[in-house]
């Protein structure tokens, strides 16, 4: 039986029913079985997310801790599965703190691409300019968990030898049981949780959120474009160990390099399949990473599924006039989303 050919990127509103056969979507159990696809596409990828067999006991350990004024900031790690475990940074506000403390929501802070100190850019370790929001929700009252993403500066995980297919969802996992991990403090308001995170933790938050739907808002800035456009379809940078190849992100993509429509799920879809939770999107106008154009038709193809649930106010895209950045005046905006979703 030859392969179901994939479905358009830019058309969400089809689906294949039980025989193959192509029909349109017309309502939400419709659109999830499209749904369905859609996260089958980004598995014959990144790989099966694992079930109970990576699941251990999160054996949470506090290795430093920090008086930030408002908040606590401390470097943890947690075991996100057998024979590993993540480095990260949790940042509790003083106002959740003690037996008197009222439990505060919670977001997980992905950070961009830095091999010298990782997930300490969210914090404030660094100094790198603009990209702080961990340490900047934490003082807006709001817990924040910030990974190490695999393979990137002291978090070295031998993918291969505990058997993930790709970093990309390596990544995925640690920030599910992350999410766990948040689940259980009991400094962490129950319910929904959100997740922000710019450039590399940008994608990492879409995909994330594709996987986990306790994330009730994600906000990801220059994370993103179609995969026909990265880098204007250049081959070189589908060869192996090339951008989107690289082994800490998905290196079975070097297979598409001259056929890139038959990438079997791109952004269109993955934002698509976040709805109706709120989204924003931030794809400056002069990212040289990724097309503010090519964004916007991203978003025009994720924006049927959100009219499906007649929910069209809750996907929103912004194009500050600037570089690959994520300036203040974008960050006050995903804070004040945020705030309005999680502190209800």
């Amino acid at each position: 039986m030859s392969p179901v050919p994939r479905l358009p990127r830019d058309n969400l509103l089809l689906y294949h029913d039980a025989g193959h056969d192509v029909k349109p979507v017309r309502t939400v159990a419709d659109w999830l079985r499209r749904r369905g696809e859609i996260v089958a596409g980004a598995e014959a990828i990144m790989g099966r997310l694992p079930g109970p067999e990576k699941r251990c006991a999160l054996d949470m350990k506090v290795e430093d801790e920090v008086d930030c004024g408002r908040y606590v900031r401390r470097l943890i790690s947690y075991a996100s599965e057998p024979g590993c475990r993540v480095p990260a940074y949790l940042l509790i506000p003083k106002s959740a703190l003690g037996s008197a403390g009222k439990p505060a929501p919670a977001v997980l802070c992905l950070h961009g691409t830095d091999n010298q100190v990782g997930h300490g850019t969210v914090v404030g370790v660094g100094n790198k300019k603009n990209r702080q929001y961990a340490s900047e929700l934490a003082e807006r009252g709001f817990v924040t968990l910030a990974p190490n993403y695999p393979q990137l500066a002291k978090y070295q995980p031998d993918l291969k030898a505990l058997g993930w297919q790709s970093g990309t969802l390596k990544a995925v996992w640690d920030n599910i049981r992350g999410l766990d991990l948040l689940q259980s403090l009991p400094e962490v308001k129950p319910g929904a949780f959100g997740v922000i995170g710019h450039s590399l933790g940008g994608h990492n938050a879409v995909y994330t959120a594709l996987f986990d739907d306790r994330i009730q808002v994600v906000i990801s800035s220059c994370g993103l474009d179609s995969f026909l456009d990265y880098k204007g379809g250049q081959e070189s940078v589908w060869m192996p160990e090339q951008g989107w190849t690289q082994t800490r992100y998905m290196a079975r993509l070097a297979d598409y390099r001259n056929r890139l429509q038959d990438i079997p799920f791109d952004f269109h879809e993955l934002i698509g399949a976040l709805a109706p939770r709120q989204v924003l999107i931030v794809a400056p106008l002069h990212d040289a990473n990724f097309s503010a154009e090519s964004v916007d038709r991203v978003i025009a193809a994720a924006s049927q599924v959100y009219k499906l649930y007649d929910r069209p106010s809750r996907l929103n895209v912004e194009h500050p006039d600037c570089p690959h950045d994520f300036p203040i005046e974008m960050r006050e905006k995903a804070y004040l989303l945020l705030e309005a979703e999680l502190k209800k």
